[in-house]
């Protein structure tokens, strides 16, 4: 029931379709299972702890590591691409985030995300940083 009595609340929005009155034009389509969109947004909420990991952990870096003898620039070396990426992981977070209820909503499949490959390759590449790093100080 709504607040006005007697009335039925029957899902859908005053105009009758079924997005609710809030739908914006991205939203045409169907209301999907609640189930579908709490993983959808838990997975949000999972990128986005992902995100700020990484800029807490490239801020200690860069902030709270001692300096390493002989490369004064190995700390920001290590820490500002964490920071960077922690930024595009929140921005590609919310961005999927979207195309996924998109695509929930119209019944189409679920496009593939580019988050697990853009960590992959840039952790990689900040751990081998990392190690160069190390070496340096140690033959200095």
């Amino acid at each position: 029931m709504t607040g006005v009595a007697g009335a039925q609340d029957d899902g859908t929005g005053p105009s009758g379709d079924e997005a609710g009155p809030d739908a914006g034009a991205d939203d045409a389509g169907t209301e999907p299972d609640a189930r579908f969109t709490f993983a959808n947004e838990r997975t949000f909420l999972a990128w986005s702890r992902t995100a700020l990991a990484l800029v807490v952990a490239g801020l200690g870096i860069v902030q709270l590591l001692p300096p390493f003898p002989g490369v004064s620039w190995g700390r920001h070396l290590i820490g500002v691409p964490l920071i960077v990426l922690g930024a595009l992981v929140a921005v590609t977070g919310y961005a999927e985030w979207v195309r996924n209820q998109r695509a929930l909503r119209q019944g189409l499949p679920l496009p593939r995300s580019v988050l697990p490959v853009l960590l992959t390759g840039t952790i990689t590449a900040i751990g081998l940083l990392s190690g160069v790093v190390l070496l340096l100080s140690a033959i200095r």
